[in-house]
């Protein structure tokens, strides 16, 4: 009967790569050779060290999956007794599969973090400090990120020497090939804990849940990221933190439109005002009032320009300009002295109603047309 490998990690069959070494390490501590001698934790921590290179090797647990059995005797892929993938092989022969590296640092930095969040258009015009919330990994508090439960040095693995990496010798087609591994036991560091801190097991970091600042500057864009420095994840074995980087998002507003450093807005202007220009306020993202003026005889889809009170420049002095869009309208229902006035304007004003013809530029009517919807 073909053995029952996901159980003896205790994973599930759609364990991750990542999930399997995990829980190996997990039975690793308890019954390895350096912290608990008997014969029983013997026989365990061979078949657990068995479990997990099956579980790893993707033609071997392919096998598994089918209902077999890789490491009985015959079962290996192809009738050659457990032998490793034609992959292992061809590596050993061609890739240097004998010539193995030293082992890593148990101690790794960690890795960066994102955040995104979002702001108001008022906020990106002012700056805020905001509030965000990170649930990342931070320094075990109980071994202050040593992973021993005395906060004693790691000691040379029994199971490589301290090599970081193990030799195993693979039947294939070609004959028996010497292979290469990283270490299941000290996960190719060479050390071990002999004491892991029980706490965070030995990884030198925990998960924890943070709330942080972010001081967002005036002038920030959309999509735009802010880098706080050792903010990000510490690394395995208490090693340096990564980096946050928030990307901040801006919401729409219900005036304004923003182009770069521009601001944005339409206005609604009576026939009357626009022929004889008018002064208005509008309110600015700081709430301050901007007197914005329409001059005499302003047209239709004119874009009045307000130097100088756009959004702040991120990375310059001073900001960008304002723009009113105007909408000229005409009155649709007129009373008795309305009509009488505007008859007499259309005495004394010297316009009349005519086709125009197309300019000298050869602009026509469709190309003044398609570039008023480019604006």
């Amino acid at each position: 009967m073909a053995r029952d490998y996901y159980g003896i990690l205790g994973v599930d069959r759609g364990a991750s790569d990542n999930e399997i070494k995990k829980a190996y390490r997990k039975l690793a501590r308890k019954y390895h050779p350096d912290v608990n001698d008997t014969e029983e934790a013997a026989e365990k921590f061979s078949e657990i060290s068995i479990a997990q290179e099956v579980l790893l090797d993707p033609e071997k647990r392919r096998i598994v999956d089918a209902g077999g059995d890789p490491m009985a005797q015959g079962g290996g892929a192809g009738g050659y007794g457990g032998g490793g993938g034609f992959g292992d092989i061809f590596e050993a022969f061609f890739g240097g599969g004998g010539a193995a590296q030293g082992p890593r640092s148990r101690v790794q930095p960690g890795s960066d973090a994102l955040l995104r969040t979002r702001i108001s258009l008022e906020d990106a015009y002012l700056g805020v400090k905001k509030p965000v919330t990170i649930d990342t990994a931070i320094l075990c508090d109980a071994c202050e990120g040593t992973g021993s439960k005395t906060k004693s040095k790691p000691v040379t693995c029994t199971n490589c020497n301290g090599s970081g990496h193990i030799q195993q010798v693979q039947r294939s087609f070609l004959g028996n090939v010497m292979t290469t591994a990283p270490c299941p036991v000290c996960d190719g560091t060479g050390e071990v804990i002999p004491d892991p801190c029980a706490k965070c097991g030995g990884d030198g970091r925990v998960a924890a849940r943070r709330d942080l600042t972010v001081n967002i500057p005036a002038g920030i864009a959309e999509g735009m990221r802010i880098r706080m420095a050792g903010q990000g994840e510490v690394g395995h074995g208490g090693g340096p933190a990564g980096d946050l980087y928030v990307e901040v998002s801006i919401d729409r507003h219900p005036v304004f439109t923003r182009e770069g450093d521009d601001l944005h807005f339409s206005v609604t202007v009576p026939m009357v005002d626009a022929a004889l220009g008018v002064d208005f306020d509008v309110d600015a993202l700081d709430g301050e009032p901007i007197t914005v003026t329409i001059p005499q005889g302003t047209q239709p889809n004119a874009a009045i320009n307000v130097a100088g009170q756009g959004m702040p420049r991120l990375r310059g002095e001073g900001n960008g300009n304002l723009y009113a869009h105007v909408d000229v309208t005409v009155p649709t229902e007129l009373s008795d002295k309305q009509k009488d006035l505007l008859e007499k304007l259309r005495e004394h004003g010297g316009e009349t109603t005519g086709v125009r013809r197309e300019d000298a530029h050869g602009e026509g009517l469709f190309g003044r047309i398609r570039n008023r919807f480019r604006r």
